[in-house]
């Protein structure tokens, strides 16, 4: 049998999939010892030097041990479960025992849960090994910059936004640095960074995964974890591991009976046959300028890609409009109490804890040192009346949604993923601190729908760009299916080219 270093050159680990990895492991090809040592490379090579992505806080000390010891259990019974071996990396807003979940914040750069979230416990489970903890919008929330790392860079043109707040997660799947990534989204965060890094994602329907160890969970609902990935079938996979129900997160128990015995069962490159699918144009993302000519490249992919639906065989409907939809989406508001009684959720139980409030945290010092968009996040807050409103709305906009599929006989409404190309950098950490721009909300401001984004191409300037498939709540599996058959009609996942096969 070759050494380890043989097998760690032979293999090709740059675009792999969970397929290719598990087929190469079988025949003697590969090792996790060595695909971990190969992604291990590249992270030194490319994010911290050369085109210096930065897109990781910290590494798992035990990943090659890990490694080894699933090697040893491959050898004597055969692989440990469906994500036997597989790499992945988690968005720094929930726990990996063994490393700190810091937030991307100064404030927490010392709090080390020493726990597994319910999620991490879950995929390890199923044999994924935790590489490292990636970058994110500060808190949890905007494009990704913070006080602890500074800014990750896009790459796809370096000088620009991964996205966020899951811009890490993005760029470790769209860099290779991992086959797979964990993100989470209470607005546009995994979404976003997932087209700005040219990579499949998706938000499931609220309840599906739990947010047990994770920060920004319960009692709030509309963050949910997600899956992050390069093609729609490693999405699938992953998923498949990822749901259930967890008491420790009660919204979980919305979930039960909901999912299918596997999301990858029956993909089908003909899904789009005759499915009936809306095209919702009306622009919705946030500070979106429609009238501009970056909206205008961004729209050019679009209608390419509604013509490649078009000749997958999906029967389309172009437009399709939901009554009020803006006039509702701006009654969104937050609960200052409600972010405040899921910050002590999260930290009840600890030995030692950073701040007993999140009040305590934005009056410590070093909350001046804290992103300018994460600033102004944490510190927001609406009356009873707004926030009232907005769950009305929400409501209301639910059944708006619903009412138009049904009048229409749609499977799914499919929208831009983005509105705008990626934010240079220096415009987001510099007045007037553009964060956000362009991504629609329609889904986390509803909740309980699923949406998923894939890849449609790149713009003129050579941007990445993508298609978001939304549908009924809980309708997760029918969206990776239609996403599945877009996919395999026309193959929009390119590698970044600053980021070569070593």
């Amino acid at each position: 049998m070759p050494d380890t270093a043989s097998r760690n050159t032979a293999f090709p680990v740059v675009e792999t999939t969970i397929e290719q990895i598990h087929a190469a492991y079988r025949t003697g090809q590969l090792t996790a010892r060595a695909l971990v040592q190969s992604y291990l490379d590249r992270i030194a090579h490319y994010d911290k030097r050369g085109p210096s992505l930065n897109a990781l806080i910290s590494l798992n000390p035990d990943a090659l041990a890990e490694a080894d010891r699933l090697d040893a259990a491959f050898a004597a019974k055969g692989p440990v479960g469906a994500l036997h071996g597989i790499p992945v990396v988690m968005k720094d807003q929930g726990d990996v025992k063994g490393m700190p979940t810091t937030l991307g914040s100064v404030l927490f750069k010392n709090h080390f849960p020493n726990r597994d979230s319910t999620v991490v416990s879950k995929l390890k489970t199923a044999g994924a090994i935790f590489l490292g903890k990636a970058t994110l919008g500060e808190l949890g929330g905007g494009d990704t910059h913070g006080s602890l790392f500074g800014s990750t860079r896009n790459p796809y043109d370096l000088t620009r936004t991964a996205g966020g707040s899951s811009g890490g997660s993005a760029v470790c799947v769209a860099a290779n640095f991992a086959t797979l990534a964990v993100g989470q989204e209470g607005f546009a965060s995994i979404r976003r960074p997932s087209i700005w890094n040219n990579i499949v994602g998706m938000r499931p329907t609220a309840g599906l995964v739990s947010r047990g160890g994770v920060y920004a969970g319960w009692p709030s609902i509309n963050g949910s974890l997600g899956p992050m990935a390069r093609t729609v079938t490693d999405l699938a996979r992953m998923l498949n591991v990822m749901v259930g129900y967890d008491p420790l997160d009660p919204l979980s128990a919305r979930g039960v009976g909901r999912y299918p015995s596997s999301y990858d069962y029956g993909l089908d490159a003909d899904a789009l046959q005759n499915a009936r699918i809306g095209v919702l144009r009306e622009p919705m993302g946030f500070h979106s300028e429609p009238d501009s000519e970056d909206f205008a490249k961004v729209d050019a992919v679009f209608n390419r890609a509604i013509d490649e639906l078009r000749s997958a065989g999906a029967t389309i409907l172009d437009p399709i409009s939901i009554p009020q939809m803006n006039e509702l989406l701006a009654k969104r508001a937050v609960s200052f109490a409600e972010e405040e009684a899921s910050f002590a959720e999260y930290f009840a139980g600890m030995e030692k804890v950073p701040f007993t409030t999140r009040m305590d945290a934005i009056r410590s010092p070093d909350f001046q040192k804290v992103a300018h968009g994460a600033r102004s996040r944490w510190m927001r807050d609406h009356t009873p009346v707004a926030h009232h409103s907005y769950l009305i709305a929400r409501e209301e906009l639910m059944t708006r949604m619903l009412k138009v599929m049904a009048d229409h006989g749609l499977d799914a409404i499919v929208h831009k993923a983005v509105e705008h190309q990626p934010t240079l950098i220096e415009d987001g950490v510099n007045p007037p601190y553009v964060d956000q721009k362009g991504a629609p909300h329609l889904n986390t401001f509803l909740v309980y729908v699923p949406s998923i984004v894939v890849p449609t191409g790149f713009t003129v300037d050579e941007l990445p760009t993508g298609i978001t498939f939304l549908g009924r709540p809980y309708d997760d599996a029918n969206m990776i299916r239609f996403a599945y058959a877009y996919e395999q009609a026309s193959f929009h996942r390119r590698a970044p080219a600053s980021v070569p096969e070593l």
